[in-house]
């Protein structure tokens, strides 16, 4: 799947990242947070850090979700919708970190079917539904290059450990691309042990981790 066009990716390509990475300041917020999932009860919470201050609040996460009909509604109002639907169902859309009780950074991490096609090389052994997709973060500004990032990776990595998963995959890109920087760079994933398996579109590398299973489950 090649390149999205710009115009769909709304102010999370805008906002969500610095031009590149930096020397971090300090890792002391990384170490403070404390990460949910999103659910019901959270939904509020979500809501007030994507409709902030450079919030993603044109896309509302939805560019790599919404099908049919769905696709076609690309105002701000019917993505949250969209978004509000799913949580609503049940369905794990990803996490959310918190600050002295105040959301200040977002995680996407889902199981893979449930977004639309991503690219990149078929599922390895058939079974898409035991791989989970990061497509996504967003980090208020006055967080960035604090180490918040990987401490969401991590957390995302470990809730999909917990919910089955024996893949996780992203589709970061190089720290100079003009685009998809939301959804994170390339180095991150490779220290967190992500290997590249291939290539979407002109600048997403696909990388995958596979895990092994949680020793705390069943």
């Amino acid at each position: 799947m090649g390149a999205l066009p710009r115009s769909l990716l709304g102010e999370t390509l805008r906002e969500s990242t610095s031009k590149a990475p930096r020397k971090r300041a300090s890792a002391v917020p990384a170490r403070r947070l404390v990460i949910r999932q999103v659910d019901e009860k959270r939904w509020d919470d979500l809501a007030r850090l994507f409709e902030g201050r450079g919030g993603p609040k044109n896309c509302w996460c939805m560019v790599w979700r919404a099908r049919g009909a769905e696709a076609r509604r690309t105002d701000g109002r019917s993505r949250k919708a969209a978004l509000r639907r799913r949580v609503h169902a049940g369905l794990p859309i990803g996490l959310l970190a918190y600050l002295s009780d105040e959301p200040v950074a977002w995680c996407s991490i889902a199981p893979r079917s449930t977004y639309r096609p991503l690219g990149g090389p078929e599922v390895v052994d058939g079974r898409p539904q035991d791989v989970w997709s990061i497509v996504c973060f967003f980090i208020v500004r006055r967080l960035r290059r604090q180490g918040v990032m990987e401490r969401l990776l991590t957390a995302a990595v470990e809730h999909a450990r917990r919910r089955g998963a024996k893949v996780v995959e992203a589709y970061p890109v190089e720290s100079d691309s003009p685009s998809y920087r939301f959804m994170g760079f390339v180095p991150a994933f490779a220290e967190a042990g992500f290997i590249e398996v291939g290539r979407a579109g002109t600048r997403r590398h696909v990388m995958r981790l596979r895990l092994a299973p949680d020793a705390q489950a069943g």
